[in-house]
């Protein structure tokens, strides 16, 4: 399939560059509001240049992968399914949860796919913890934990503030990565708990053309949350941009029998570590989808399920779920009380490394 960039930031790179390790769909085209952006992605990668409006409604075009900010998602998923065109988008599948249903209805009813980030879960070291999960390497699942403690955005991204929005913070800009790798190895979530608070009110831009700049935090950017999944377990998640000097991302899913201690969720590979029993923890070995295991691969998948006509894996469902998980917690440390979950999704079915 001919895919088509809406959103030429800093994340378009990584998926530029994962789109060489596939060859279900090929990146041509790229657009932004801001032109120059598209410019300098098409320059690199060899793309075309459109307006949004021209890429949307370009009939070569047959997915678009959505890279804007979280506030215009809802919008650019509306534009292409009117477009007749699948989508791969990245999280939050939209800001204000209660346009995700509506969207991913009238997907159905034309036919299409939404598809959403984040993928990682597909990954061979996820999909090997996976296995083992289902194969009883741990007895019976009990819980699951999860850190991550980062300073923010501010030293690194040109335009740091779109992370202090609505819509974004720490829970649905990096809380994804943790909340979807939950439902994909033990299953949705049933009920959550939650407080959130904001330390730093003001942070500031470091680096690029605005590098001086203040800006303020209008979203909790320190959230910790209990989880109780539908399957029996609970699990814990604990998301900050209040650790300056840190990178801290940890995950563990805890069994009756043994620990499986995971690789941070955001990127790809990294070392499985199994304790069983009272022994010692052990490295698990396991084969690498090499290229493959990239930003990417969920799209990669959604193409091929719709030559296969099953359903695929990153789906919009899924990150209906995971949105709609973070947006209770951030409901339930307001009100100060327990909050069930209205949505749910199936447990992803798993993909094994051939």
């Amino acid at each position: 399939m001919k895919v088509g960039i809406v959103g030429c930031g800093v994340i378009s790179a990584n998926y530029a560059k994962g789109a060489r390790g596939f060859d279900s769909y090929e990146i041509v085209a790229c657009a932004d509001l801001d032109r120059a952006m598209a410019e300098t992605l098409a320059a690199e990668h060899g793309y075309e240049v459109a307006a949004v409006d021209e890429l949307l409604a370009d009939p070569a075009i047959d997915v678009v992968l959505n890279l804007t900010p979280p506030g215009a998602h809802a919008t650019v998923l509306r534009q292409a399914l009117a477009a007749g065109k699948h989508v791969y988008t990245e999280k939050p599948l939209t800001a204000v949860v209660e346009e995700a249903p509506e969207i991913l209805d009238e997907a159905d009813r034309r036919g299409l796919r939404i598809g959403c980030a984040p993928d990682i879960f597909l990954g061979s070291a996820y999909q090997t913890a996976r296995a083992l999960i289902d194969d009883g390497a741990i007895g019976e699942p009990i819980s699951a934990s999860a850190t991550c403690l980062v300073g923010g955005q501010g030293r690194w991204h040109p335009n740091p503030d779109i992370f202090y929005r609505d819509g974004a913070g720490p829970l649905l800009d990096m809380g994804p990565y943790y909340l979807t790798s939950f439902v994909a190895l033990l299953g949705p979530v049933k009920a959550v708990t939650g407080i959130a608070t904001t330390l730093v009110a003001d942070r500031r831009i470091e680096i690029g053309p605005r590098k001086g700049e203040t800006f303020g935090s209008f979203t909790p950017t320190h959230t910790a949350a209990v989880l109780e999944l539908e399957t029996g377990p609970s699990a814990t998640l604990i998301v900050s941009f209040e650790a300056p000097t840190q990178y801290y991302a940890q995950l563990a899913i805890h069994g009756a029998d043994g620990v499986l201690e995971l690789p941070d969720p955001n990127y790809f590979g990294g070392p499985v570590r199994l304790a069983e029993k009272r022994m010692e923890t052990r490295e698990v070995p396991y084969e690498s989808r090499g290229g493959m295991d990239t930003r990417g691969i969920g799209l990669h998948d959604l193409v091929v399920a719709v030559a296969e006509d099953r359903p695929h894996r990153a789906s919009g469902r899924l990150g209906h779920h995971v949105v709609d998980v973070a947006r209770t917690i951030l409901r339930a440390a307001e009100e100060g009380r327990r909050l069930e979950v209205t949505s749910t999704v199936e447990q992803p079915a798993p993909l094994p490394v051939a």
